[in-house]
């Protein structure tokens, strides 16, 4: 099976973190869970996002999920794919230049890259998504598109493949999503 890099950090979004890492895993593939600044049994505490009837999400906490690998020590080479969740978390993770140096090394190399809701940001951040179709969720729309790559509307249970990438607006595409990016694998 596959060796797979999740770069996660705190807040990041708990379902698309933590399904995610669990159904790779139960599925056979190896995944590694690194966030910069912090080590193999670190733990980054997660937010749960709800839909509530207001113009936007609401935040509650999450769990605090442990991290299994050391971020300095991940090189790319050593994967498969790559899988960004969403949430607050890329919005800051998107600042770190090592961040941004290991996502376009995935790019770099056309390996497959998986990414949800705000995970694009990320994504829009490292300079790869010109010329790409990608959802996200809809308050990214602008970043997508001045990225220089189509902002895809699905429904928030569907996700889209554009070559290599895989990606989707919210956690109830994960069925797609996942299955899509293993698909690549």
């Amino acid at each position: 099976m596959s060796k797979i890099l999740m770069i996660t950090g705190d807040f990041v979004e708990d379902y698309e973190n933590m399904v995610p890492f669990q159904t790779l895993l139960a599925c056979g593939h190896e995944v590694d869970a690194v966030c910069p600044d912090k080590s193999a049994g670190d733990t980054i505490k997660t937010a749960i996002h709800d839909f509530e009837g207001d113009q936007t999400y609401t935040e509650k906490p999450g769990h605090n999920f442990t991290l299994n690998a050391t971020f300095a020590d991940v090189k790319a080479e050593d994967y498969d794919g790559l899988y960004i969740p969403g949430g607050r978390a890329p919005e800051y993770l998107r600042l770190n230049a090592d961040v941004i140096a290991l996502v376009k090394a995935f790019f770099t190399a056309d390996k497959p890259v998986s990414s949800i809701c705000h995970g694009p940001q990320l994504l829009a951040a490292a300079g790869m998504l010109e010329g790409k179709q990608v959802s996200a969720y809809p308050a990214c729309e602008p970043e997508i598109k001045l990225a220089g790559a189509t902002y895809v509307a699905v429904n928030m249970d569907e996700a889209i493949t554009d070559g290599k990438l895989v990606t989707g607006p919210a956690w109830p595409a994960h069925p797609a999503l996942l299955s899509q990016f293993m698909a690549l694998l």
